[in-house]
């Protein structure tokens, strides 16, 4: 028994139950064309970050508009990516333990997949699983580029590359480098200028590597917000931006590149205090690791509180109970977690309903 109670297809915005998660349909397709021409332009790959919309949909809808593939997060990411039929998946996380191992194993006999890896430990331990199953691992080096959280020193890279190169089980692709500590700079100069300073670090690895008679085929980088630096930065060869596909209001206020193309729908469910009132979102339907959402409509309100499932905010004009409040969240990525679907919108109508079927999953 289905107890979603979806809407159907063809719905006024105006009756969808709330909270929702919407899509402007018009806008995500435009920015998926515009990074991936962008993309074209500077004769790079685009391999995007899935992290961000957790769907097989847009994965998809991303590779027929020019994707080489996607990049995944997590093992349970790529997981739903390859049962669906995605033929190339990077995962830019290290991949420990046993039972991931053998997950990824398993993934590797469905799809071509490639793990990034920062350690010797860790790299013996997939040559050995994939070996064992006799199968063909493809790994990149991840390199701290400056953000100071995973990768190794470009002063270890080529004796990482020849351990990969001389292990059974495993291929080496290359290297990949993420200017995490960067994208959100506010700055364009600033911006700018760090994220070419992390590609000199990266570009500095591959040539390392070159040198010592390793090629690599896969240098792999950059956020959204650098992807216009990094991108143009020789011997780079792919992007794996994420957020650009829908934007959130964080980056907007970084970059204009793209438009904002999802949004939170609630509804008023009380009014009795003057000057504000109760809308049905709340902390288990939009995150604020970045800040409070801004509410698009109605203009002149913002938000007051949240808790868990109510949100209280300002309103100068009495608003009705059941006026609908449009919010554009702070962080795209974590309230896209939250929630099981995607209302797709064109021409204030619902045109489809989209599952967010990679949600949840971090393991």
């Amino acid at each position: 028994m289905n107890f979603d109670y979806l809407p159907t297809l063809g719905t006024s915005i105006k009756d969808l139950d709330t909270p929702a998660l919407l899509l402007d349909l018009d806008i995500v397709e435009e920015n998926i064309l515009k990074m991936q021409k962008s993309a074209n332009n500077m004769n790079v790959s685009m391999r995007p970050h899935a992290k961000t919309h957790k769907s097989t949909f847009w994965a998809k809808k991303q590779i027929d508009s020019g994707a080489i593939g996607i990049c995944c997060a997590k093992i349970g990411e790529a997981e739903i990516m390859a049962r669906s039929g995605i033929k190339e998946i990077l995962i830019t996380s290290q991949i420990i333990g046993a039972h991931k191992i053998q997950r990824l194993i398993s993934i590797s006999k469905m799809t071509n997949v490639i793990v990034a890896c920062d350690s010797e430990e860790n790299i013996r331990e997939l040559s050995m699983a994939s070996s064992a199953d006799e199968v063909n691992l493809g790994v990149l080096i991840e390199v701290n580029v400056g953000m100071n959280r995973c990768g190794i020193s470009s002063s270890n890279v080529l004796d990482f590359a020849r351990l990969i190169d001389t292990l059974p089980g495993l291929i080496f692709k290359g290297v990949m480098g993420f200017e995490g500590h960067v994208v959100h700079e506010r700055d364009y100069e600033i911006r700018s200028i760090k994220a070419r300073e992390s590609m000199n670090i990266l570009q500095n690895s591959v040539k390392i590597i070159n040198q010592g008679n390793i090629s690599c085929e896969i240098v792999s980088v950059a956020g959204t917000g650098t992807y216009r630096f990094s991108g143009s930065m020789d011997l780079v060869t792919e992007l794996q931006c994420g957020s650009y596909i829908f934007m959130d209001g964080d980056y907007l206020e970084v970059m204009d590149d793209f438009r904002s193309g999802l949004f939170l729908l609630s509804s008023v469910i009380s009014n009795n205090v003057d000057n504000q009132v109760v809308i049905d979102c709340g902390l288990k339907s939009i995150s604020v690791d970045r800040g409070l959402a801004e509410i698009i409509e109605p203009k002149n309100s913002e938000i007051i509180k949240h808790s868990e499932e109510h949100t209280i905010i300002s309103a100068p004009d009495k608003l009705s109970i059941g006026k609908k409040i449009k919010l554009l969240p702070k962080h795209g990525d974590t309230t896209i977690n939250l929630h099981d679907y995607y209302f797709g919108i064109r021409r204030n109508k619902l045109e489809m309903i989209i599952p967010i079927d990679a949600r949840g999953k971090f393991r």
